[in-house]
């Protein structure tokens, strides 16, 4: 005996999808509201930091009721997106690693933020993420390994160019902004002059064949003859 697969109608799929999302925002509602009785918040304008981590969270409600958040941990959760962060321009650390987002579309909402941990996530667009991050100025601290998107040539190349005020990538330092001379000359000629002397020294040898005798003054020799000489010049 065989049994036919009955097609479910895209109705009442909608209609599922449509009910775990709401399920999810109740839950993610419950545990902000469960995190302010813990702290004794009573106003919005009272909360500076929010730990949620490690709350099964599948999506977060809108957090911009909080106008003066800085500190907000999401991580060990299970997280696709981040469409919940578009007014909390005081956030300056963000934590959401150990989440399955596959991209961060919203993060460019938040120019104060000066940490932000996404490692152990999804993420596989280099360009996408990189062009979201751009227009946080302070970001100092950015953490993205054990994303697919590290697999490629030349990771931490492209991030430290196109992100150039970072000064800690994937737990490892690096000084990119501090490496730019930033003096001012009155006269160009002297910056000219300061960057050249910068420059790495190239230098190239080759035999003076001024120096070297012919065949017949080599028959000719006489002791006290000076030996063929080597002609080099250095360039910067």
């Amino acid at each position: 005996m065989s049994w036919d697969r009955i097609p479910v109608p895209r109705a009442f799929r909608c209609w599922s999808l449509r009910r775990a999302s709401e399920t999810a925002l109740q839950n993610s509602r419950r545990a902000v509201e469960d995190q302010l009785k813990i702290c004794g918040h009573k106003r919005d304008d009272d909360v500076f930091e929010l730990f949620l981590s490690k709350k099964e969270l599948t999506e977060v409600i809108d957090l911009s009721r909080f106008k003066k958040l800085k500190y907000l941990w999401l991580h060990h959760n299970k997280l696709h997106g981040i469409t919940f962060l578009t007014r909390n321009y005081c956030l300056t650390e963000l934590y959401l690693n150990n989440n399955a987002i596959f991209e961060i579309q919203g993060l460019h909402y938040l120019p104060s933020l000066h940490i932000l941990l996404l490692h152990h996530n999804e993420l596989t667009n280099l360009d996408a993420t990189v062009k979201e991050l751009k227009g946080m100025l302070n970001l100092k601290i950015l953490s993205l390994y054990q994303n697919p998107l590290c697999q490629y040539n030349l990771y931490r190349l492209y991030i430290i160019y196109h992100l150039p005020g970072v000064e800690l990538l994937d737990r490892k330092h690096f000084a990119f902004a501090n490496n730019v001379d930033k003096t001012v000359f009155d006269d160009p000629e002297d910056a000219v002059f300061v960057r050249s002397m910068k420059r790495s020294v190239m230098t190239f040898s080759s035999m003076n064949w001024d120096t070297v005798p012919t065949r017949e003054e080599r028959y000719l020799e006489e002791e006290g003859t000076e030996p063929a000489q080597m002609l080099t010049v250095t360039l910067r």
